[in-house]
């Protein structure tokens, strides 16, 4: 049988380049500060207030305002996010948790994602393609931050899967 073996990568070759690091840092932690301050403004009467529309108008959503109060569901929300983002940064201690925080980041911005089609005056009165400003570019912005979200999430389980294959101890 012929085994085919490939050298050994230089440390140079495989090395990533500083600003990629930055940038992967600054990805990771960019999303925390923002889920958890999102989350965190969820707690007052403006943002509870300000999400309202969007709820009421989700077929996927609308209901629930029928068990809870605007505010009521704006803090649970709110307690979501902040957990999401607690859940990303521990990336470096537990992989595992961070991949289910990097879930929740995708399943969070997904249903925000959902709103473009679902509330009115999404697009601007010119109509497609331009959106308007509140509800519609507001709104866009998720597809930037469900990106960064599903690849914390892939870089959390690679990580978890490295980790495992090590017999690492710490999960």
């Amino acid at each position: 049988m012929l085994k085919i073996i490939h050298p050994p990568a230089t440390a140079a070759a495989t090395a990533e380049h500083p600003l990629a690091t930055a940038g992967r840092h600054l990805a990771r932690y960019g999303l925390v500060v923002v889920i958890a301050w999102i989350g965190a403004l969820k707690y007052t009467p403006y943002e509870a207030a300000a999400i309202q529309p969007l709820i009421a108008h989700s077929p996927i959503f609308s209901w629930i305002y029928g068990l809870v109060s605007v505010r009521g569901f704006a803090a649970v929300l709110g307690t979501l996010e902040i957990t999401a983002a607690v859940l990303i940064a521990a990336r470096p201690l537990w992989p595992r948790i961070s991949a289910a925080g990097g879930a929740m980041g995708v399943l969070l911005f997904a249903s925000t994602l959902s709103f473009l089609f679902t509330t009115p005056g999404v697009l601007a009165a010119s109509g497609f393609p331009v959106l308007s400003v509140l509800p519609g570019q507001f709104l866009l912005k998720d597809l930037v931050l469900i990106g960064v979200s599903l690849w914390t999430l892939g870089d959390s389980l690679g990580a978890a899967a490295r980790r495992g294959a090590r017999g690492g101890q710490r999960r």
